[in-house]
């Protein structure tokens, strides 16, 4: 199907903002991911604006969950002594992960082990 200029950017504004991933999008206007990308930028550079923040991957893979760190000096003042101990501990073995060139997700019997680079770990 054929989109004037003005839908495009109203397609591309929807994906801009969040309200629609570009895979809603596609199917939602019968069009390939790929052009509703292109209708993205396209508003974008029309608007002259950047690229959303947030939306790089490390080494193309999915964003991981992970436990959450105290970001702030309030945070780390509103922690107990064994808060900050474990926050402390755990700041160091992902460090160590993150060295070795990998992340853990999940706990127990459910972890799973990321590589987060390219090249393989053996």
């Amino acid at each position: 199907m054929k989109y004037t200029k003005a839908q495009r950017l109203i397609i591309g504004r929807r994906i801009y903002d969040g309200e629609l991933t570009r895979y809603e999008a596609a199917e939602e206007y019968e069009i390939s991911e790929q052009t509703a990308r292109d209708y993205m930028r396209l508003y974008r550079d029309v608007n002259h604006i950047p690229p959303r923040k947030g939306t790089k991957r490390i080494c193309g893979l999915a964003k991981t969950k992970s436990a959450p760190t105290p970001t702030g000096l309030e945070d780390l003042q509103s922690m107990t002594k064994e808060e900050l101990i474990d926050a402390l501990a755990m700041a160091k073995i992902t460090e160590a992960r993150l060295k070795k060139g990998y992340l853990v997700e999940g706990v127990g019997a459910h972890k799973t082990f990321i590589p987060i680079g390219r090249k393989s770990t053996k």
